[in-house]
C-alpha cells in the first residue's frame, strides 16, 4: 500500500493543535519582504500551493492581489472557504495533478509544503503542476527546509503537551527522508494515535535539477526569511526564486 501519510495527518485536529503557535508576525514580515522583492503589479494573479487553511492567501489578497489557494486537505479548504471573496478563492486539489495552465503571475509554496511524496516522479509531477500554472515570465517562490542544516541540528526526541494532549515526538533520517513519528495521547478522551511525517531531504542541487526539467530558471536563493544569502551549513531555510 502506498504511504500517503499527509492525507490523514493534515485533516487531523491534532495537526492543527500541534502547529497552532506558528509565528504569524514572522510570516507576515516574510510576505511583506517577498512582495517588495517581487514587485508584482496590483491585481496580479497568485497561486498558493498547499495553502493549508489559507492564512497566507488571505494576507496576500488583503494586499490587493487575486489569490487562489489549493490544498489536498478537505478540512483545510472547508475552513479556508469561509474567507472567500472576489479576490480570494480556494479549491481542494492534489498538487500532483494539473491545475490551471499559463494563468498565474506568481506561484508560492510556503513553509516546506513540498517533498512529501515517495517517488521522485510524484515530486516532479507536483513541481510540473506549479510550473505549468505560471504564465511565461511568471515567478515561483518555493520555501523549503535546508536539509544539511536540519540534519546537523536534528532533535531526536521531545515531548509537548497542549490542551490535554501529549505529543511524544521522535525524529530520525532514513533513505533520504526526514522522519517525524508523532505519538499522541489525548488524556481527556483516553485515546492514542500515531502519525508519521516523511519529508524528502532535498538539497539545492536536487532542486536545480528539478527546476531545469520543468523549464524554470533560478533567479535567487535565500537562506532565511530575511533574505540573507543561502549558506548550506548555517542557513535554516532554502528559499528558491525561479522564473518560467
Amino acid at each position: 500500500m502506498v504511504d500517503q501519510w499527509f492525507k490523514n495527518w493534515f485533516n487531523s485536529p491534532y495537526y492543527q493543535l500541534l502547529y497552532e503557535n506558528r509565528d504569524e508576525k514572522e510570516a507576515a514580515a516574510f510576505l511583506d519582504k517577498l512582495i517588495d522583492y517581487l514587485q508584482p503589479l496590483p491585481g496580479s494573479l497568485m497561486l498558493d500551493v498547499a495553502c493549508g487553511r489559507g492564512r497566507h492567501s488571505k494576507y496576500l489578497s488583503d494586499k490587493g492581489f487575486d489569490v487562489t489557494g489549493i490544498d489536498l486537505s478537505e478540512e483545510n479548504i472547508r475552513t479556508a472557504r469561509a474567507m472567500e471573496n472576489d479576490q480570494l478563492h480556494f479549491f481542494q486539489h492534489d498538487m500532483r495533478l494539473p491545475f490551471w495552465i499559463n494563468y498565474f503571475d506568481c506561484a508560492f509554496n510556503f513553509f516546506t509544503s513540498f517533498g512529501y511524496f515517495n517517488s521522485l516522479r510524484e515530486n516532479n509531477n507536483a513541481l510540473r503542476t506549479i510550473a505549468q500554472s505560471l504564465k511565461p515570465g511568471g515567478k515561483l517562490v518555493l520555501d523549503y527546509l535546508n536539509s544539511a542544516f536540519v540534519e546537523a541540528h536534528l532533535v531526536n526526541s521531545e515531548v509537548k503537551e497542549k490542551g490535554g494532549v501529549v505529543f511524544d515526538i521522535h525524529r530520525s533520517m532514513a533513505e533520504g527522508r526526514f522522519i517525524k513519528e508523532i505519538n499522541i495521547l489525548d488524556k481527556d478522551k483516553m485515546f492514542r494515535e500515531t502519525f508519521t511525517e516523511r519529508v524528502n531531504a532535498f538539497r539545492k542541487e536536487d532542486f536545480q535539477s528539478m527546476f531545469l526539467r520543468q523549464g524554470l530558471t533560478i533567479l535567487d536563493i535565500f537562506g532565511d526569511y530575511h533574505f540573507n544569502v543561502y549558506d548550506e551549513k548555517s542557513s535554516p531555510r532554502l528559499i528558491l526564486v525561479a522564473q518560467k
